[in-house]
């Protein structure tokens, strides 16, 4: 990214409150994480402020990203949004801000674009990028105004592996950071491959799984409030898996019960 690097591993807040979300952000923090993810979709952006204020650790070495909706989707709204979230995270800049979906039926993606290199010219934000942008919409943005997102995150698990925008992305000098890392609510984790997996490497099958991620190029930002899996998750990153290892979660691809679909899911 330009000027500056994004954690591997980060943790995920959707769908916690903000209670939960000052209590998860503040002890992930301590633990070692130093990215939080949030969006003001998920309604905890003060949670995530909290948090971050409680956990004793300096502004400057958290990595705060937060995406903002199709209300927000020209120059003026996106300069609207920082402040909303801004205000709402208490904190004076933002690390990273994202287009949250491209909405095309909407068609106006590419002013929420310009409205964030505004942002990043001026300071106010550090980095800029998108979320679920498949690469006919990078191509337009980056068409019309010059500019390449930093980073874009993606639905991507070993049974949705995004292959194709994955390479683009790559081919850009795009950072993917993966969403719903762990397949959330899909049975992903339980699948005997990865039990079988866990054992041979002395880990959980979540574990597996994000180490999966790490170990082919990607960040991830898993979910949770727990703070035995909250170890567990930030570890995961020191797992080196097998190139065998890798193929055999790989084929699983094409499996995903789950999948939203960038042209018409609208948050």
């Amino acid at each position: 990214m330009n000027g500056g690097t994004v954690p591997l591993i980060g943790l995920g807040t959707w769908p916690m409150d903000d209670a939960e979300c000052e209590r998860a952000v503040a002890e992930a923090l301590q633990l070692g994480y130093r990215l939080v993810d949030t969006a003001f979709a998920y309604g905890n952006e003060v949670g995530v402020g909290r948090g971050v204020a409680a956990s004793g650790v300096a502004r400057e070495d958290v990595f705060i990203t937060t995406k903002f909706d199709r209300e927000s989707h020209s120059v003026a709204g996106a300069a609207l949004a920082f402040e909303d979230a801004a205000r709402k995270l208490g904190v004076e800049y933002i690390d990273l801000m994202l287009i949250h979906w491209p909405n095309p039926d909407q068609d106006r993606y590419v002013e929420a674009w310009e409205g964030l290199i505004v942002l990043r010219e001026q300071g106010k934000v550090r980095h800029i990028g998108t979320s679920n942008f498949l690469p006919k919409y990078l191509d337009r943005i980056i068409s019309a105004t010059g500019a390449v997102p930093e980073l874009n995150q993606l639905q991507v698990n070993p049974r949705h592996l995004q292959r194709g925008p994955r390479a683009y992305n790559a081919e850009l000098g795009i950072v993917t950071q993966s969403w719903s890392p762990l397949g959330q609510g899909t049975g992903l984790v339980e699948l005997p491959v990865f039990a079988d997996l866990a054992d041979k490497y002395g880990c959980t099958p979540a574990q597996v799984i994000l180490a999966w991620h790490v170990n082919v190029g990607l960040c991830a930002i898993p979910k949770s409030s727990n703070p035995e899996r909250l170890v567990q998750n930030l570890r995961a990153q020191d797992i080196d898996l097998d190139p065998a290892d890798i193929a055999t979660i790989e084929a699983l691809d094409g499996t995903e019960p789950d999948v939203k679909n960038p042209d018409t899911f609208m948050h």
